[in-house]
């Protein structure tokens, strides 16, 4: 477990980092509600998917089932991609 001081409390990184990460899923899950709510997805909303997936440079499970529920409902046809 990697920790040190900072202003007198004892940070623990990895417990950080889980924070971290859970937050950056959770908000993949929510920008990947919206654009299969809507049936749509705009070149805005795949560079936001993109900057979010990719904002601590690891994509890790849950993110990449994620993108896994777009990749499956373009291929069949349920999610058209608009303003390309």
């Amino acid at each position: 477990m990697k920790c040190c001081i900072y202003q007198g409390k004892m940070i623990n990184y990895n417990s950080t980092y889980k924070t971290i990460n859970n937050k950056s899923e959770l908000a993949v899950e929510a920008i990947v509600n919206r654009i299969i709510a809507s049936g749509e997805m705009s070149r805005q909303d795949h560079a936001l998917l993109t900057s979010t997936v990719l904002n601590n440079g690891e994509i890790d499970e849950g993110k990449r089932r994620q993108i896994n529920r777009i990749f499956d409902r373009i291929q069949s046809g349920r999610l058209k991609l608009v303003n390309w």
